[in-house]
């Protein structure tokens, strides 16, 4: 298991979501989840949670948007582009920890 950092949306209301996939459901903290494949139209087919190893995503907006401190397990890297993040996790179990 390790640390890492997921860049979530929230929503007037507080809620937390994901910013793309699956993107209804409502994230809750301290709780460990599974990943589910989810595939999306206009996508890209990458299954898990995508995760940075530091709070940083250049070629995302933050507006309306929060970062969160994450534990992360069974999991594999996949190098970005550094104007993407460079290093992200695929994470097949996580834990939302908290927003920073």
């Amino acid at each position: 298991m390790m640390i890492a950092y997921k860049l979530c949306r929230q929503k007037k209301n507080g809620d937390l979501t994901s910013l793309f996939i699956n993107k209804k459901v409502v994230i809750l903290l301290n709780t460990w989840l599974d990943a589910e494949p989810h595939q999306t139209k206009g996508f890209a087919f990458r299954p898990g949670f995508h995760c940075t190893a530091s709070p940083n995503a250049p070629h995302l907006s933050l507006t309306n948007r929060v970062w969160l401190k994450v534990e992360i397990d069974d999991y594999k890297e996949d190098i970005r582009p550094l104007n993407q993040g460079g290093k992200w996790f695929l994470a097949n179990k996580i834990k939302f920890l908290k927003t920073l």
